[in-house]
């Protein structure tokens, strides 16, 4: 007979799902918690009592790996439900009362700004510097760190102002550089930027603060990116769906922060000198050296503070090879870290809240493997016979469906709305294997050499990667095998549920496969500048005082996507007008620069900036990347409609980006309010 309450409890989280981040006390989310460990615990004893199929030895051995990875998963997923048992919040408020503490004061430290680099592209680091050059705060030295030796570099920084170093033996990759740089200034503090990100001109104003508190060594910001990550881009799916980074900085971070364990991301963060003095500068000899010297300051009793406003954005990876390898180095440094004497296991100091904290990024990597065997040990069911579980559709409707469903339900409001339940995963089957083997790899104590991921490529083609390609299409074909296997057995043997579920895995699966092969497709990258999705009204200037009045879609460094009520004689003289109403930092006048007709599509007009060096340019350049509030936090659509618009997707071939189809990312004219402690239970 079918049990009733495990259903009747999922009116719970439904009921929670629909209410206002506003209000959301704590007691809901430890509630909510506290029901998926009771329905995960409850499955678990029913797959260990009474779903094994231990008939045969081959039976018994695809039986036992299938629990040993569904256990595996669900179990750690329990670490990080512990973890959020916690009161956090985003660390907005703090910062807003430290602020004006600090406004009020006379304290005014004098802040090293380290922008480490090693060839980056000229434009990316340009991009960089001009971030860092309009900082608001005027006490900071601005150190070009070029590991790679470039006159131009040398050229650039002192264009800029900024102090240039390049020191002769590249040791330690980023952790000695940056200990180079530390020796080189003396400011109080030092913040750093990778060479790709660019922080708000406000950046330094808003962390400061925090740090007037002596015993906070480290203040880290969230990475947010200005371009799409090949997944999003690769599958034109920017509306729909958000990058994994969104779920780390909106729910991650400030969930370890209430356990006193902040990750350093390595860019875009606040640091004490003297704390840093203390463990001997960054950690040298770590992959992950941010990851590694946060823990040691952590060990040592400073405190690091998160704060979850987006201050800064960098240049994602722009391709699935490199965004496969920019993991396999995360992973291989997390694992690395395990080993190492500053690491969450063997350091001296931590608290077992921050241990388990830091252990958990470990099981994020670890998890790759369980992930893998659930997709590979289906294909037993077709092609050889074997069924892994046994169960009755009793078992089904009382066990696992209301556990799958609560899950389902949870997971968007427990992380903010920063990820999908069942979509988000769906890509991830991309880097599966890559992924498991760096994972292998590091379990065995073999680390791969730290390698800077390439920005602003230029792909005139499009096309798969063979190592991304070659796996994903042999396993490709496997499930194809294994679902007419499968299906044909269903029409032989009649309804058989068992069969059935097998039938709904073994194609969930392939599902997984066809949209991993379509994620790894990298589209033309012809112009690799970042597209922003802004929407303003503005105007087009002829050079006798015509006047056209159209709408922004699109804005880039290089120039503009605008729908017109119809064709117009627009061409070399004219100019463009950013309307006032868009905020108070327009209009912006464009009005030395010409614009070059593009290809247009019915009243779509494309156009680009004459002199990409004039003064309007860079401070267009200044107003797209450091204004501050110009990131939204964003929250994932409805996981439905954003499933079937990515079916739509893998029907479609692949175009490369140009007018009227720009992959964009999207930017708000006016700062709106933080999601603030949302579910964080901060009230």
């Amino acid at each position: 007979m079918i049990q009733l309450w495990p259903w009747l409890l999922l009116l719970w989280p439904l009921w929670l799902s629909r209410r206002p981040e506003a209000s959301r006390p704590l007691w809901m989310r430890r509630s909510l918690l506290l029901l998926l460990a009771l329905l995960t615990v409850r499955y678990l004893c029913w797959r260990v009592t009474g779903s094994l199929n231990l008939t045969t030895p081959l039976a018994a051995l695809f039986s036992l790996l299938v629990l040993a990875a569904e256990g595996w998963l669900l179990l750690s997923g329990l670490v990080p439900l512990l973890l959020g048992w916690r009161r956090f919040d985003d660390g907005r408020a703090a910062a807003d009362r430290a602020e004006a503490q600090w406004r009020s004061g006379d304290w005014r430290p004098w802040v090293d700004v380290l922008i480490p680099t090693c060839g980056e592209p000229l434009p990316v680091l340009e991009r960089c510097l001009l971030g860092c050059t309009g900082l608001d705060y005027p006490h900071r030295t601005i150190w070009v760190l070029d590991d790679g030796g470039l006159p131009e570099v040398a050229a650039l920084a002192a264009a800029h102002g900024c102090r240039y170093h390049h020191r002769p033996q590249r040791l330690h990759a980023k952790a000695g550089n940056l200990n180079a740089g530390l020796a080189l200034g003396g400011g109080d503090l030092v913040a750093v930027f990778d060479a790709d990100f660019v922080p708000q001109r406000h950046f330094l104003d808003r962390t400061i603060g925090l740090l007037l508190d002596p015993a906070v060594a480290l203040v880290q910001t969230p990475q947010c990116f200005m371009n799409a990550d090949p997944v999003l881009r690769n599958l034109e799916l920017e509306p729909w769906l958000l990058p994994d980074e969104e779920s780390f900085y909106r729910w991650i971070e400030p969930v370890r922060s209430a356990w006193g364990a902040v990750v350093c991301a390595g860019t875009s963060f606040v640091v004490r000198r003297s704390a840093l003095d203390q463990i001997g500068g960054f950690v040298e000899g770590a992959i992950s050296e941010d990851f590694v010297t946060g823990i040691a300051l952590a060990a040592r009793g400073w405190q690091l503070r998160y704060l979850g406003e987006k201050l800064s954005a960098g240049l994602a990876a722009e391709t699935m090879l490199d965004f496969m390898r920019q993991r396999q180095r995360w992973a291989g440094g997390t694992l690395q870290a395990l080993r190492l004497p500053q690491g969450p296991l063997r350091v001296k100091g931590l608290g077992w809240g921050q241990r388990l904290a830091y252990l958990e990024g470990a099981l994020h990597w670890l998890n790759t493997l369980p992930r893998l065997a659930l997709l590979l040990l289906p294909l037993g069911i077709g092609l050889l016979g074997v069924m892994p579980v046994l169960y009755s559709a009793i078992d089904l409707l009382s066990l696992l469906l209301p556990l799958w469903l609560a899950l389902l339900l949870s997971v968007g409001w427990l992380n903010r709305g920063s990820r999908h339940a069942l979509l988000a995963d769906l890509p991830g089957w991309a880097t599966a294997i890559p992924l498991s083997t760096c994972v292998l790899q590091g379990i065995w104590g073999r680390v791969m050499p730290f390698r800077i991921t390439p920005k602003h490529q230029v792909r005139h083609r499009g096309g798969i990667d063979p190592l991304l390609g070659r796996p994903l299409l042999l396993l490709l074909l496997l499930s194809g095998f294994n679902l007419a296997a499968i299906g044909l057995a269903l029409g032989t043997r009649g309804a058989n549920p068992q069969l059935a579920l097998g039938l709904l895995w073994a194609g969930l699966n392939l599902l997984g496969l066809l949209v991993a092969l379509r994620a790894c497709w990298d589209r033309p990258c012809p112009d690799p500048t970042p597209w922003l999705g802004i929407k303003v009204n503005v105007s087009l200037w002829g050079p006798e005082q015509q006047q056209l009045k159209g709408r922004l879609t699109a804005l880039a460094e290089t120039g503009a996507d605008l729908v017109l009520p119809g064709p117009g004689p627009v061409g070399p003289g004219w100019r463009l007008v950013l309307d006032a109403g868009a905020g108070s930092l327009l209009p912006l006048d464009l009005a030395p620069l010409d614009l070059a007709r593009l290809p247009a599509a019915g009243e779509l007009l494309s156009v680009s900036w004459a002199g990409e060096a004039s003064a309007s340019v860079v401070e267009l350049r200044r107003w797209l990347f450091s204004r501050p509030g110009a990131w939204p936090d964003r929250l994932a659509p409805p996981e439905w409609p954003a499933l079937l618009a990515l079916l739509r997707q893998l029907a479609r071939r692949p175009v490369a980006p140009g007018p009227g189809r720009r992959s964009l990312v999207p930017q708000q004219l006016h700062p709106e309010p933080g999601p603030g402690p949302g579910d964080s239970g901060g009230r």
